[in-house]
C-alpha cells in the first residue's frame, strides 16, 4: 500500500480525525505513523485494544492520562544534559503522578480490559522522584524548604530588603527631600528598590540612577548603597543554591531515564488507543469479524467521512464470487461504494472501529490498490487515459492472492471498443492472480463478460426514475442502466438533440451537412467569398431583404433576370437576388413532407379550397351568387 491509495481512499483524512482525540503529541505521532497491517494477528490485537478502550470509556467516562503533553520534549532536554527549571520539573512530576494513577486505575480492570491492563503493568512507579520534586518545587519555583542553605540565604535576603525599605521610607519622610521627590512610594526597578525623583534634580540627590523617563528618574539613594551590595551578593548565592537543587532533581530523572522512557512509550500508546476508543464512541462504531481469505460482508455500513443522513451499504463478496462489476447512472453512488469498501478495510486493518452493523466481516489484505479519479499529469505530459494505464500497470505488477482491487470506470478515457477489451483483459489477469476485485463501468461489453464468467457478478446502483434522485442502494446480481438520455432530458437538453441521439443509437446515419454560413462568424474576405458563391434558392427559404431591412419567404426560384418572388407582408413581390441574403434553409425550418404552399395562402383561402374539394353546397351557392374572386377578398 502507498500514499497514492491512502489519498484516493481518504485514509489520511480519517487519521486526522482520530488524531484530534489524542491528548498529546506522542499519541498524535503514533496515529500519524500508523499504517494498515496485512497480518491478521496484528489486526485482531489492534481491534481488541480499541474494543477494550471503548469498554473502559463506556464504563468510567474518562481515563487518567495526565502530564503526557510535552513530556517527550523534556526527556530530550534531559538526555542533552540541559538542567530543567522549576516549571519543567513540576511538569515531570505531573507525568510521574499520571503514570502512577494510570497503573492504579488499570489494576482492577482485568475483567474489562485484560490486554490494556497488561500494558499498565509495564509502567514503573517513581514515587521517590515525584516526592523529591514536590518537596523542592512549589508554584513552579524552588521553595525555601528545598535545602537548609537556601532557607538561610532567603531569610537574610528578607532581612536586608527590610533594612533597605526602612531607609527608603525615612528618605521619603524627610522634609528636606520633599522638593526632589516625584511620587512618594518605593518601587522595584530592574530588581532594585528605588525612589521616583524629579528629572530636574537628578544631579542634586546623591545615589545611583537605575532607570529614567523624560520627567522621572528612579534612583537608589546613597543611604542604601551598602545594603544593596549586600543584597546582590545574597541573591547570587540564592541563584547558585537554586541551580544546585535543580541539578540534583534533573540528575534523579537522568539516572532513571531508561525506565522513564518506557513509561513515556506506554503512556503514548495509551493515548493512541484511547483516542481510537473515543472515536469509536463518537461514531458508534464496532469491531468487525476478521478473516484472511478475501470474504467481505458489510452490513449497514457507512463511509466514515460522510455525515448527516447516509444510506447504508450492504455488500457481500468473496465466497460465491471474487469479482464484482457495478453499473448504473452517473452520480448514482458507484464510486462511493468503492471508497466505502476500501476505507472500511484500511480502517479495520489499522485497528479503528468502523460504522457498520452487527454481523459485518472484513478480510485482511496485504495490498489494497485503487484506480479512482483523474490522475492527469501536466508535469509528465500524461493524458487522463495514460495516467490511468500507468497506474493500472503498477497495480497489476503488485497483485497477488491477498490483494483488494478497486477500479472506477475501468477502461474509460479512450475509444470504447478498445477500452472495454483492455478492461476485460485486465479483469481476467488480476482474477487469475487471485485478487478480490470491485470495478465500476458503463460498458456493455464488460457487463456481458461478467454475466458469462462463473466467478464474476454484476451489481447495479438503484435510481429513482421519477425524481432523478439516486437511491445509493447496491443490488447484486442486477445490471444497471446508465440512463444518459433520461438524465439529459431532466437536465434540460433540447428534445431535438435527444431524438437525434436515440436515432443514432439505432441506425448510425449521421447528419453530415455543412453548417449554414449565417451561423459562422467570418471576416470580410470570407463573407465576400460566400456571397460570390452561387446560391440555389428553394421555396420556403427564409431570407433577409436588405432594401427593406426585414425578413421574407421565397415563393419561387429566380428567373433569367436573377429576380426572386418572395412572400412579404402577405404579398408576393419581386426582388433582385443582390438584395436578398439567405437566413435559414426551408429544410431547417419545416419537417419533412410539410406543405410549403400553405405558407403563401391565408386561412380564409385554405378554408375555401377545402370547402370546394369536399363539395360544400353552401360554398357552391355563394360562388354562383358572388363569384369566387369576391369570396377570396
Amino acid at each position: 500500500m502507498n500514499e497514492h491509495v491512502y489519498e484516493k481512499l481518504q485514509y489520511n483524512t480519517l487519521k486526522e480525525i482520530v488524531k484530534e482525540y489524542c491528548v498529546s503529541k506522542l499519541g498524535k505521532s503514533l496515529i500519524e505513523n500508523l499504517n494498515p497491517s496485512g497480518n491478521k494477528g496484528i489486526v485482531c490485537n489492534r481491534l481488541l485494544e480499541t474494543t477494550e478502550a471503548r469498554a473502559l470509556l463506556d464504563y468510567s467516562g474518562s481515563v487518567p492520562i495526565q502530564g503526557i503533553v510535552g513530556i517527550d520534549d523534556l526527556v530530550d532536554k534531559v538526555e542533552k544534559d540541559i538542567i530543567l527549571d522549576g516549571e519543567q520539573l513540576t511538569h515531570f512530576a505531573l507525568f510521574l503522578r499520571g503514570c502512577r494513577k494510570m497503573k492504579q486505575y488499570m489494576r482492577d480492570k482485568e475483567g474489562y480490559a485484560p490486554t490494556l491492563q497488561g500494558y499498565s503493568m509495564s509502567l514503573i512507579e517513581y514515587r521517590n522522584i515525584e516526592e523529591e520534586i514536590d518537596q523542592c518545587i512549589r508554584n513552579n519555583r524552588v521553595c525555601d524548604e528545598a535545602s537548609k542553605e537556601l532557607k538561610k540565604i532567603r531569610r537574610h535576603i528578607s532581612i536586608t530588603e527590610g533594612k533597605i525599605e526602612e531607609r527608603l521610607d525615612k528618605f521619603l519622610k524627610n522634609s528636606q527631600n520633599k522638593l526632589y521627590i516625584q511620587d512618594f512610594f518605593v518601587t522595584k526597578r530592574q530588581g532594585r528598590l528605588t525612589v521616583p525623583i524629579k528629572a530636574a534634580y537628578k544631579n542634586v540627590v546623591p545615589g545611583v540612577i537605575v532607570e529614567s523617563t523624560a520627567k522621572t528618574v528612579f534612583m537608589e539613594p546613597s543611604t542604601v548603597g551598602k545594603y544593596t551590595e549586600e543584597l546582590l551578593t545574597l541573591q547570587a548565592d540564592e541563584a547558585v543554591e537554586e541551580y544546585k537543587i535543580l541539578t540534583y532533581l534533573t540528575g534523579l530523572i537522568y539516572e532513571h531515564m531508561e525506565g522513564l522512557k518506557l513509561n513515556v512509550e506506554v503512556m503514548g500508546q495509551f493515548d493512541m488507543v484511547f483516542a481510537k476508543g473515543k472515536y469509536s464512541k463518537a461514531i458508534e462504531g464496532r469491531s468487525p469479524k476478521v478473516n484472511d481469505y478475501g470474504y467481505i460482508n458489510i452490513v449497514e455500513g457507512r463511509h466514515p467521512l460522510l455525515t448527516g443522513k447516509v444510506v447504508p451499504l450492504n455488500f457481500k463478496m468473496g465466497k460465491d464470487f471474487r469479482s464484482l462489476i457495478i453499473t448504473g447512472p452517473n452520480a448514482g453512488g458507484k464510486t462511493i461504494v468503492l471508497k466505502t469498501v476500501g476505507l472500511l478495510t484500511l480502517a479495520m486493518q489499522s485497528g479503528f472501529h468502523i460504522p457498520v452493523g452487527e454481523g459485518t466481516s472484513l478480510s485482511v489484505f496485504d495490498k489494497v490498490s485503487a484506480d479512482i479519479g483523474d490522475d492527469q499529469s501536466l508535469e509528465n505530459s500524461l493524458s487522463t487515459f495514460s495516467s490511468h494505464v500507468k497506474n493500472l500497470a503498477g497495480i497489476i505488477r503488485e497483485t497477488n492472492k491477498s490483494t483488494l482491487l478497486l477500479f472506477d470506470e475501468i477502461g474509460s478515457g479512450t475509444e470504447p471498443g478498445e477500452g472495454a477489451a483492455l478492461a476485460i483483459a485486465i479483469l481476467e489477469e488480476v482474477y487469475q492472480r487471485g485478487a478480490i476485485t470491485v470495478a465500476t463501468t458503463h460498458y456493455n461489453e464488460i457487463k456481458n463478460f461478467s454475466e458469462q464468467h462463473p466467478d464474476f457478478k454484476n451489481a447495479a446502483m438503484q435510481f429513482n426514475s421519477e425524481t432523478l434522485e439516486p437511491l445509493y442502494k447496491l443490488v447484486i446480481d442486477k445490471v444497471g442502466e446508465s440512463n444518459a438520455l433520461w438524465i439529459s432530458r431532466k437536465m434540460g437538453i433540447e428534445e431535438g438533440i435527444l431524438k437525434k441521439a436515440a436515432k443514432y443509437m439505432e441506425d448510425k446515419h449521421y447528419n453530415l451537412d455543412y453548417v449554414s454560413s449565417n451561423k459562422v462568424r467570418m471576416g470580410k474576405q470570407e463573407v465576400a467569398k460566400v456571397k460570390a458563391k452561387e446560391v440555389l434558392w428553394s421555396k420556403g427559404d427564409k431570407v433577409y431583404l436588405t432594401n427593406k431591412e426585414d425578413y421574407a419567404i421565397v415563393y419561387s426560384e429566380k428567373d433569367k433576370y436573377n429576380n426572386l418572388t418572395v412572400f412579404y407582408k402577405n404579398e408576393l413581390i419581386e426582388v433582385n437576388e443582390k438584395q436578398v441574403t439567405l437566413s435559414i434553409r426551408a429544410e431547417e425550418l419545416y419537417p419533412a413532407g410539410y406543405d410549403l404552399d400553405s405558407l403563401f395562402t391565408s386561412y380564409k383561402d385554405r378554408k375555401l379550397e377545402h370547402d370546394i374539394e369536399r363539395g360544400s353546397k353552401k360554398t357552391l351557392k355563394k360562388i354562383r351568387k358572388y363569384g369566387i374572386e369576391e369570396l377570396r377578398k
